[in-house]
């Protein structure tokens, strides 16, 4: 079963953490293993498969859930979510590609060389445009790998054009990424109020995706935002880095 990171309290990202197992109702608990003899003698109904640890009381009250596990839901469930956020639409991209992107006739466009950021606005162009210039804010931070993988090197590609529609993109390294202990799984957040977790399988095609508005997975999200935005690099600017690095 997959492991879903939920957050963390450590700056290195690495301990201690809590994770979510999928498919489950469990949630694994990473920390500090218990030595001490006296605190193991008063523990109670202790089976021999079992282990303890010890971990802030903050990272229970930031991170532990506090609603039932939500059905997934399919992605055009929360289309309308696009136009009728009221400030702020953000995107957390962590995946080296994305089966949608393969399958789509502007890959094909840009394996034959093609300029897809100079083509005419599509619908998700034409969206960004008409919220943007309402006052609105479309946002993302998009993880890359050294070298840039083929589905990353067609998104920053692709993604100039949605700059030129009002959209701001950014890119952070995934070893950076891992270091601020941000989540591994990619997700939508409007209005730093409703979270849109999406479920991927193995090939990098989206399943669904699980909605939720509980404070705490809101508040984990908003703290993803804000690390992740503060260290990313505008797509013009990572463009040109990687051009001048071939």
């Amino acid at each position: 079963m997959m492991l879903r990171f939920i957050g963390t309290t450590s700056d290195g990202g690495d301990c201690p953490t809590l994770y979510e197992v999928e498919g489950t109702d469990d949630i694994l608990v990473q920390g500090d293993r218990v030595t001490d003899l006296e605190h193991l003698a008063q523990l109670r109904d202790v089976k021999e498969s079992e282990t303890f640890v010890t971990v802030p009381r903050d990272l229970l009250v930031r991170y532990a859930p506090r609603a039932e596990l939500r059905d997934m839901v399919p992605f055009a469930d929360i289309a309308g979510l696009f136009s009728e956020f009221k400030h702020t639409a953000w995107r957390l991209e962590t995946r080296r590609g994305y089966a949608s992107d393969r399958s789509s006739p502007k890959w094909a466009r840009w394996k034959a060389g093609e300029d897809i950021a100079a083509e005419p606005f599509d619908a998700w162009r034409e969206n960004v445009r008409r919220q943007t210039e309402a006052g609105k804010r479309f946002e993302r931070v998009r993880l890359v790998d050294t070298p840039l993988t083929e589905g990353q090197e067609f998104l920053l590609a692709s993604g100039l054009g949605n700059v030129a529609a009002g959209e701001d993109i950014r890119n952070l390294s995934r070893e950076q990424a891992r270091t601020l202990g941000l989540p591994d799984y990619d997700f939508w957040l409007f209005d730093s109020r409703t979270l849109v977790r999406f479920v991927f399988d193995e090939d990098d095609t989206t399943l669904g995706v699980i909605v939720s508005e509980d404070p705490a997975e809101v508040a984990a999200a908003c703290q993803a935002r804000d690390a992740a935005w503060h260290h990313a690099i505008p797509t013009a600017e990572f463009a040109r880095r990687v051009r001048s690095s071939v």
